[in-house]
């Protein structure tokens, strides 16, 4: 079911974010999942007529590369999406967000 509320997710970032056009979306392609939860965000982007720049994070390192990514592209919010070691590296995930002022959207509170 999670995968699924990765489209939700992104819809609602699109509402508290509506001059976002370009969104970031790191996942953890290791995850097993990760095709499936990408797949639903990606047709969920296409309706809603957003772009999506997908950032792979695997290690803590990738982390902070994705980051470093998204911030020189100027995307306008970012979608974290489900996964055990994003969960994991929460902290780092919301400190980023809030050091950069990327309105953010996860999977977990």
């Amino acid at each position: 079911m999670s995968s699924e509320l990765e489209a939700k997710r992104l819809e609602l970032l699109d509402e508290l974010v509506p001059n976002a056009t370009m969104v970031a979306v790191i996942l953890n392609r290791n995850f097993l999942d990760a095709t499936k939860h990408l797949r639903n965000v990606e047709e969920a982007g296409r309706a809603l007529g957003l772009s999506l720049r997908v950032l792979n994070a695997s290690s803590e390192r990738d982390i902070d590369a994705a980051f470093a990514t998204l911030v020189q592209e100027r995307a306008g919010a970012l979608l974290v999406l489900a996964d055990a070691f994003l969960f994991s590296r929460r902290e780092q995930l919301v400190a980023l967000a809030a050091r950069h002022a990327i309105p953010a959207m996860y999977s977990y509170r």
